[in-house]
């Protein structure tokens, strides 16, 4: 139960809460290179100056699945200062530590002199990737400098066992789900294939907390996991992966639990979610109540967004009053400057140093007629004055309702859906995302082919679309060479009857398909042999799987047909390297 303020003794345990750190982020730019680390080590001391037992990370410590040198040791070198010491540990672990690894908890390692353990989540920032899935917190975690917990090993089968700790009489009951795609989580949940474990000793005399990073705001159907499907034993979720910074626990009256959505501790985009304060919380638990105490992070970059609409304005629409509109903006941009710079001093009243340059939006809605100017151009005018001169200001018309036509085109609809989105904020997956759906792909399925998109694009992970399609090749021949063929309809026939056999084959080895099978079969010459894995279809979640993992599983076995000389045949199918 949430309490306004709980006794400091023996008896409580007290968390630091953060999540959605992304060093890293924008450590290319020259101003803005060190935000995201400073604002870590920011957090680090907080925990050491409040003199907390424990560091509860929601997932999304490192910006990019691979983080540079640069980012991996200013994280170390953060909590070596910060969480190593000779303060001893004052909460005892009850469950397992092998869950935690085969070294366990850290702070019981008698190699390792750790003040503050941490303990952290992966979220969809941190994807383990290459060969042996390691991701950067497993890095950390065999450094010692970190605990990673709340792996999920089987997507099919999810099983999430609770960190059992205790500090005098209050028992913390630690759960933790690493990001999972949102859809592939939802359909698991639905299908009841998720189960929480719970301790069969003294059950209801323990807090349980949950530290989860999915979609909270409900961006389609499957695409969110609704706090419903959370189980009612909980007390409090940290949820993790929304930025928007929410400074207070939000009760659900119908589950009973309390849900604190932290937000992130930098802007990673010039967007609404961004504008509130950044802020960390201590968590006080004694017992089965807590308290939160939010605290404001000052090494922030201040940030404005402004809305403006220029048909509300004295200005006149047209290419005469061009000189008069960005008069208007400058001066709006000239007074969120300001407004930013006034907003840094009364946040830090006891630093005489000059304000950092801040981060400014302006949304520009020139409907009407209004002669604009370029981007970049009226950007650069504030170079030395805002962090972010080169898109300081975005222009956008509202979109006229109009009748609908048969003769749209695909492009067209795509152009609409995009735009119809609440966020103005084009994203390049959503147009992948969009023109997939009016395409016929057959053998590879969209859904994953948009997940690797969006991995390369969120994470730059220059390697996920070059895996995800090598990965599906071989499981599309694999699949093909497995099916039982009658040679004499595909090389003893004309061309028109091979490629109807052929596309028949499709349809047989993708039943899924709700889109007719219509493929133009090049003269190109068979491959003799490929190694291939088995074809998933448009539901199907993609998972980078051994050969034996991706066996295909077929109905009824035939036994296999004499294969004919492959100078023989007249149907073709496209080879892909």
């Amino acid at each position: 139960m949430l309490v306004d303020n709980l006794p400091q003794d023996e008896h409580t345990i007290r968390i630091l809460l953060t999540t959605d750190n992304h060093v890293g982020y924008a450590e290319s730019d020259p101003i803005r290179t060190s935000d995201s680390h400073l604002t870590f080590h920011e957090i680090t001391q907080i925990a050491s100056t409040n003199n907390v037992d424990m560091i509860v990370q929601g997932g999304d410590l490192f910006h990019i699945t691979k983080p540079s040198k640069k980012s991996m040791y200013h994280v170390m070198q953060s909590l070596r200062l910060n969480c190593m010491g000779d303060k001893p540990v004052e909460i005892e672990m009850l469950s397992d530590p092998e869950v935690l690894g085969s070294f366990g908890v850290n702070y019981e390692d008698p190699n390792v002199n750790v003040s503050i353990p941490v303990f952290a989540i992966s979220g969809n920032h941190d994807d383990a990737t290459g060969e042996g899935l390691l991701s950067a917190m497993d890095v950390l975690a065999m450094s010692g400098l970190i605990n990673h917990f709340g792996a999920i090993p089987d997507s099919e089968n999810i099983t999430v066992s609770p960190l059992l700790f205790q500090k005098g009489t209050t028992k913390l009951a630690l759960y933790g789900m690493a990001n999972v795609r949102d859809e592939r989580l939802h359909r698991a949940f639905r299908d009841g294939i998720v189960k929480f474990l719970r301790p069969d000793i003294h059950t209801d005399e323990w807090f349980n907390f949950l530290a989860f990073h999915q979609n909270h705001a409900t961006h389609s159907f499957t695409s969110s996991i609704p706090e419903s499907f959370l189980p009612r034993f909980l007390d409090f979720i940290l949820w993790g992966h929304e930025h928007e910074c929410v400074p207070y626990p939000v009760h659900n009256p119908e589950m009973e639990f309390e849900v604190l959505q932290a937000g992130s501790s930098v802007a990673t985009s010039l967007s609404e979610g961004e504008v509130p304060d950044k802020h960390i919380f201590i968590m006080s638990v004694r017992g089965q109540d807590y308290s939160i105490e939010p605290i404001k992070l000052t090494t922030v970059r201040p940030f404005i967004l402004k809305v403006l609409e220029l048909s509300k304005t004295d200005l006149i629409p047209g290419a005469a009053s061009k000189s008069d509109v960005i008069e208007y903006l400058t001066s709006e941009m000239e007074l969120a400057i300001e407004a930013a710079n006034t907003k840094w001093k009364e946040s830090n009243p006891d630093r005489t140093d000059t304000p950092p340059l801040p981060l400014i939006r302006l949304k520009v809605e020139y409907s009407g007629g209004y002669e604009i100017e370029n981007v970049k151009r009226f950007s650069n005018r504030f170079v030395g004055k805002i962090a972010n001169a080169n898109d300081a200001i975005q222009f956008f018309k509202k979109r006229q309702p109009r009748e609908q036509t048969l003769n749209r085109t695909k492009f067209n609809a795509i152009e609409e859906n995009t735009m119809n989105k609440k966020s103005t904020e084009l994203q390049l997956h959503d147009i992948i995302n969009d023109f997939l759906k009016q395409t016929q792909l057959t053998l590879i399925p969209e859904v994953g082919l948009n997940d690797a998109v969006k991995r390369f694009i969120e994470n730059e992970d220059k390697t996920s679309l070059s895996q995800y399609i090598e990965k599906e090749v071989k499981r599309e021949t694999k699949m093909l060479l497995s099916v039982d063929i009658d040679e004499d309809q595909f090389h003893n026939g004309d061309d028109v009857k091979a490629k109807n056999a052929f596309k028949q084959l499709l349809k047989e080895i993708a039943p899924s398909a709700s889109i007719p099978v219509e493929i133009d079969i090049p003269d190109i010459p068979v491959p003799a042999q490929e190694e291939v894995h088995h074809i998933l279809d448009s539901e199907s979640d993609v998972e980078i799987l051994s050969d034996d993992d991706c066996a295909p599983k077929a109905k009824s076995r035939a036994k296999p047909k004499t294969r004919a000389p492959a100078k023989s045949r007249t149907t073709r199918t496209r080879n892909k390297n």
